[in-house]
């Protein structure tokens, strides 16, 4: 990790510290939870002395690319004032990102914005685009997660009517 990636990782934990919604993952990988999106915060070295900083969210999985959703993402993208819509095909995953110059001039202010937008448009399109093209929500693959972690410690006939 060169040393504009490091003072990014500085900048990410100084600034998130304190907010319970906040975790780190692994050198230069964290999570933040807002509101029924998960913003992923990945900090990444870019030639010897520049690194990026990308802050994404999943918005829905399990759903097919088609003209018409194709068409939405491309659309939405020309209203933005910052970020992107994109689709990514293993796992059938529509994201929202954005990515910042990260470094000594990023600051706390820069990066605790993009987050809450990043949450804020994740929140927003998320119920939209499954209720309109299939696909579950990460909110609905977190709580489907607890529930089959329940199952495999409690027991799967504990469920039952």
């Amino acid at each position: 990790m060169n040393a504009a990636a490091k003072s990014s990782c500085q900048t990410i934990e100084k600034a998130l510290k304190k907010s319970s919604a906040f975790r780190k993952i692994d050198d230069g990988l964290y999570v933040v939870k807002q509101g029924s999106s998960l913003v992923m915060i990945s900090v990444m070295p870019w030639n010897a002395d520049r690194a990026v900083v990308r802050c994404v969210a999943q918005l829905v999985k399990g759903v097919s690319m088609e003209v018409p959703l194709a068409m939405q993402l491309l659309e939405m993208n020309a209203l933005l004032r910052f970020g992107a819509f994109a689709y990514v095909p293993a796992g059938e995953v529509v994201i929202f990102s954005h990515t910042l110059l990260g470094g000594p001039t990023m600051t706390a202010e820069e990066l605790t914005a993009t987050v809450r937008d990043v949450a804020i448009i994740a929140d927003e399109y998320d119920d939209r685009i499954a209720a309109r093209y299939g696909g579950q929500t990460m909110q609905e693959l977190l709580e489907e997660s607890v529930v089959e972690h329940l199952r495999g410690e409690i027991g799967p006939d504990h469920f039952k009517p």
